[in-house]
This record gives structure tokens, sequence and C-alpha cells, in this order.
């Protein structure tokens, strides 16, 4: 594979997302489906448990200035981590990859969960890298040829035209997981996972519509938000 090899962005579409991770040899115990809403009303039609949410929303001017307070924040304060959490950086070269470095995200953090066959990519992937740091995670998927045939694949079949890979996207995926109680926001492009507080399998999908809230609350005229659970099937 060429190196610098650049990916499509993929479709915020749980059937994308689905056939993506089938393709990457998960068994579809746990699937992607769409969060309609919020409150509670609609929350409670989503299929229980969830383990992970995707979040897709507007890289917008106050988002970043929000998300600069908060890491120098981080920077001063510190936050505590668990070493149980797998986080991967998404390079240059992997600028239209959030799709799959937050798909990557939500299953790495809940392997013990879920089922790959024996030949999985995926797997053999997470398994390869688990040690590895954010930086060399991101080089070590940039190399990794069948997700990389996967995902564009998984880009050209969404409902709608997946955009050139020179194409600026101002939209991003994040990945919210609960890694041993605790409620995390992973984003590949922000230089370390960001802590939320605690979380229980039972309230995981309140909590993380909580952190979702306060993205839609900072943006208010943005409509262009999307949520996705991946739930057990």
């Amino acid at each position: 594979m060429m190196e610098g090899q650049r990916w499509l962005p993929l479709e915020a579409n749980p059937d994308v997302m689905n056939q993506f991770l089938k393709n990457v040899g998960l068994r579809p115990t746990w699937q992607f489906g769409d969060v309609y809403g919020l409150d509670p009303e609609l929350l409670s039609m989503v299929p229980k448990p969830v383990c992970a949410v995707l979040l897709l929303f507007p890289v917008t001017e106050k988002y970043e200035s929000y998300r600069q307070e908060e890491e120098s924040k981080i920077n001063s304060q510190g936050q505590e981590i668990s070493s149980q959490v797998y986080f991967m950086k998404q390079t240059i070269n992997l600028n239209h990859a959030c799709g799959t470095v937050g798909l990557i995200h939500a299953v790495a953090n809940n392997q013990d969960k879920l089922e790959f066959e024996s030949t999985s990519a995926l797997k053999k992937f997470l398994n390869e890298s688990r040690s590895m740091s954010p930086e060399e995670k991101a080089s070590y998927l940039e190399k990794n040829e069948s997700i990389h045939v996967t995902h564009e694949c998984s880009a050209q079949e969404g409902q709608t035209k997946a955009p050139s890979v020179d194409e600026k996207v101002d939209l991003r995926f994040i990945a919210i997981v609960n890694v041993s109680g605790c409620l995390y926001e992973l984003d590949g492009s922000r230089p370390f996972p960001i802590v939320h507080g605690n979380t229980t399998e039972d309230t995981f999908l309140q909590d993380a519509a909580e952190v979702c809230k306060k993205f839609m609350a900072r943006d208010p005229e943005e409509l262009r938000f999307t949520v996705v659970a991946f739930s057990k099937v």
C-alpha cells in the first residue's frame, strides 16, 4: 500500500457501519441503530443494552474555541484515564477516517462483549496494536490494507455521494464508551480521551446522551448532528 494513502469519509448510516464491521470480521451480535432523539421517551426506544454511542457533529468556531479551553483546562488540572482505554490518534492521512476511527474506538473498548470471526481483520489489528501508543496505532491503521479497502467500499455504499478525498469535510465522529465504570469521549483528532464522570451499564445511554446534548447546546443553530447506538441484537 502507498504511504500516505487517504481515506474517504464514512456516512453516519447504521447500515453502512454494520456492513463495514461485518466485512472486517465482527459477528452481528451487536449492531448500530439510529437514535431519533435524546429525550427519555425516544431513548427508551433504543434496544438495550448499549455499549457505545457515536456522535457525528459539525466542527464550528464555537466548538473549536470550547475544545481549546477544555484541553488547556485538562492540561493544567490533569485527569485520570484507565490503562484499559483503547485510544488512537487520527493523523493527517486518516483525515476523513474519523468514522472508521470512531467504529474502532467503539469496538476496541467493548471486546469482552463482542464476537469475532476467526479470520477477522479488525480483531487482528486490535490484538497487534493493543500496546502501541495512540500515534503508533494511527500509523498502523494507515498501513492496514484490508481495513482500508473495506472502509473505501463502505464509504461508496452510503445513500449520499461520498465527497472526494480532497474535499474539506467539517463534520466529525466521536465515540462515547464506558470503560471500567467511567464515561469517555474518544476523538482521534484530540490529544487524549476526555473523561465525563462515572457511568454504569444501566445508565450508559442516558449518560452518553447528556454528553451529546452538550455538543448540541454549544451550537443551537446547527442541525447537523447524528447519534447512533451500538446495541445488543
